[in-house]
Parts: structure tokens; C-alpha cells; sequence
């Protein structure tokens, strides 16, 4: 069978200033790096066709910017989350629908809390009390990927470090995983950030650096978090009959997979596990490629555990085997068996919400990526987003 993402390539990437409270506007963030992927694809403003985001800045005020009339490419695959306006540039090339698509993530780091509505009148209950109330052997009652944050709001749990630190714990009370083995993972980050002059943080980080942080979840400490910075990447994806035109290396896209799973937050079956696991799955079920062929692994790091469960639900390793995987960091280290997150990851470079996992994923399959690039140019590489209910990964190959 052919999926129509094999009909793609990621021909040109782009990225901003990045900084932390850095006061530029958003706008001229977006512009930065959507402009400096444009040239990176040797292309120009007008061979732009297609526009695809998140919606942080408008399209229609990219459009106007570059003065053109690119069409809306920002749906045709909803499941991939984050990575979700890729994927539907995707599908926009080889559906023919447009020649090159402009795909930007810009993040500005913003104070305050997500409001949550109160219970109206004679509404239906909250999953888990519907959950706790349902008959003896009367099926699940049916969770969306957001249908149960009015519970752990209720139960005091207001973010997603908290909701995060849910599975982290269960996690090892199941497998025995440890806090050190997560620290090998923010140890790794800043090592890799260290030769990355647009990482926030890149001094040296040690074991009882990490240990000694500020706890703000248990097992969670401040260096278990993805670091809040303002910036901008864009990339374009373009129809693979562009890829002998390229002034770089061309990015194809082997496969893709995403989830915005059924069981919300906690009411999995199979739970710790998330959404990730159904997401790769079906990037898997996209390829004859398989996890032993990855090269480089650029995985989501929004809390340090969220990358444990990716190697897992990837296959790269078994279930309860990441904690072991990690330790010492070899493994993942960038002369490893499986470089990971070879920018810093959002741990210490920050976090743009794996765009820029994204981003340094072609990097390195192009072997552009200067002092961090892996010693053996990669050919296979796996890029994920999300965790929890809502998840997203791409296979890409050079």
C-alpha cells in the first residue's frame, strides 16, 4: 500500500532568534524563520502556494507579508497533534493541491492559567465520576483526549507536570525505573546543548545538579521541565519531484502516525501508557522500516519521562526497559547507538514544542548540523510530539 506522505520531502527549514523573555513580537519571529526556510528551500516568496500552522500568527497576515495568496494546507490529517499542520502539508503536495507548503510553530512565553469551565446545571458528569458510578459490568463510558481535566483539576492537579508525574510514578513502581535514569536524560540534553549556540542553557550540568533541583512534582524537579523560551521555525514541505532541486540534501518523509487517543488523561486500559504508543503504531504500520534501523532519535522532552515513554511506545525499546536504556547515557549520547535529542531537546535548548526536534532532524540527515552533527551522517531519523492524550511522529529518511 502507498501512503501519500512517501509523495513528500522536507526541502527547506528555518528558525528565529531564540531567547527567554525576549520581547520581540511574535510576528517578526514568524517572519525570521519563515522567510530563512523559503531561501533554505531555494525557492522565493511567490513559489509559496500553501500556508499550514497552529495558528499563533495568522496566515493571512504571513500571506500579506509575503505578498502572496498562499491557500489554507493546515487540515487533511488532525490526529498528529502538534505536528498535525505538517502532516496535512503533506497530504496537500501529493494531493496536488499545492507545490510548496509553508509550515511555521512560533512560541512566546506567556504567564497565567488555563480556565476551566464550571459544571453547568443538569450537564453530564465528569468522566471519572461517571466512571465511579456506572453499574457492575456495565462498559467504560467513552473518554476524549481532554474530557478528564476537569477531574485531576478537581483532585488539585493543575498542570501537566502534575497529570505527567501520574504516569512517571507508576512507571516505576511497575518497572523499577529511577529518578537517576531520568537525570541521564536531562544530563544528555545539556551536554548536547552545550554545542548549540541558539540552546538558552548550555552550561555544564552534573548528577547532583539535577538531583538538587527544586522539586515541583514529585518525581518531577525543575530539571525534569521543558524550559519556556520565545522563537520561531518554520519548515517546507514540498512535492518529492522538487527533491533534485534542492541546493540541500532532500528530507523524505518514510512515514507518519498520530493519536489524539481515546482514554484522555488516565482512563487508559493499558495506562501509564499515552497516546504515543497508538501514534506509533501507526507510523509502523506506514513503512517496511523498523525500530532497529533508526539512526537518530529526536524525541519529545517537555518532561523528562515523556521521552522514556516514546522510546517504549517506539519500540526502541520493551515496555519498563527506557530507564535502563538511558542510564549512563551512552547509549544516546551523539557517538551512542542512538543519538538523541542532539540540539539540547526542550530541556535546555527550549521548548518549541518539537518543531525544533523537527528542525534538527533534517539538520542532521543534511549533516549540517556543525559541532553536534552525529560523526556517521544519519539516514534514518524519528521525530515525536506530544504526550499524554495526544500525540504525533514522523519517520524520515535522507
Amino acid at each position: 500500500m502507498t501512503y501519500f506522505e512517501k509523495d513528500a520531502i522536507l526541502s527547506g527549514i528555518g528558525i528565529s532568534r531564540i531567547g527567554r523573555r525576549t520581547g520581540i513580537p511574535g510576528f517578526e519571529l514568524t517572519m525570521e524563520a519563515v522567510r530563512a526556510a523559503i531561501e533554505d528551500a531555494g525557492l522565493v516568496a511567490a513559489d509559496i502556494d500553501g500556508i499550514a500552522t497552529l495558528g499563533d500568527t495568522p496566515a493571512e497576515e504571513v500571506n500579506a507579508a509575503l505578498q502572496i495568496e498562499a491557500a489554507d494546507c493546515g487540515t487533511g490529517f488532525g490526529t498528529g497533534g502538534l505536528l498535525s499542520p505538517v502532516m496535512s502539508a503533506c497530504r496537500a503536495v501529493a494531493e496536488r493541491r499545492a507545490h510548496h507548503v509553508v509550515v511555521y510553530r512560533t512560541i512566546q512565553m506567556l504567564g497565567g492559567t488555563v480556565p476551566v469551565k464550571p459544571q453547568e446545571e443538569n450537564a453530564p458528569a465528569p468522566p471519572l465520576a461517571r466512571m465511579l458510578d456506572r453499574p457492575e459490568g456495565a462498559p467504560r463510558p467513552a473518554v476524549g483526549p481532554m474530557d478528564d481535566v476537569v477531574d485531576l483539576v478537581a483532585a488539585h492537579a493543575y498542570s501537566a507536570a502534575n497529570w505527567l508525574a501520574l504516569n512517571c510514578r507508576l512507571h516505576m513502581e511497575l518497572y523499577g525505573t529511577t529518578k537517576e535514569q531520568l537525570g541521564w536524560l536531562a544530563l544528555n540534553g545539556r551536554r548536547n546543548a552545550a554545542l548549540n549556540p541558539l540552546a538558552v542553557y548550555r552550561e555544564p550540568m552534573t548528577m547532583a545538579d539535577y538531583l538538587g533541583a527544586r522539586l515541583v512534582s514529585t518525581p518531577f524537579g525543575l530539571l525534569d521541565c521543558d524550559v519556556p523560551i520565545d522563537g520561531s521555525i518554520a519548515v517546507v514541505v514540498s512535492h518529492v519531484e522538487y527533491a533534485g532541486d534542492c541546493p540541500h540534501r532532500a528530507v523524505a518523509v518514510q512515514a507518519i502516525g498520530g493519536s489524539d487517543g481515546a482514554g484522555g488523561w488516565f482512563h487508559r486500559d493499558d495506562y501509564p501508557k499515552m497516546a504515543m504508543s497508538d501514534a506509533a503504531a501507526q507510523m509502523w504500520s506506514r513503512t517496511e522500516l523498523k525500530p532497529a534501523d533508526l539512526e537518530l532519535a529526536e524525541l519529545y522532552d517537555g518532561f523528562t519521562f515523556l521521552t522514556m515513554a516514546w522510546l517504549e511506545a517506539l519500540g526502541i525499546c520493551g515496555d519498563g526497559e527506557a530507564g535502563p536504556f538511558v542510564e549512563g547515557g551512552a547509549r544516546i549520547a551523539r557517538d551512542g547507538e542512538l543519538p538523541l535529542n542532539t540540539y539540547g531537546g526542550q530541556l535546555s535548548a527550549g521548548r518549541m514544542h518539537g518543531y525544533w526536534a523537527l528542525h534538527e532532524g533534517c539538520l542532521q540527515l543534511r549533516g549540517e548540523a556543525g559541532e553536534r552533527q552525529v560523526s556517521r551522517r544519519p539516514e534514518v531519523a524519528v521525530v515525536s510530539v506530544g504526550g499524554g492524550p495526544v500525540a504525533g511522529c514522523m519517520l524520515l529518511t535522507c
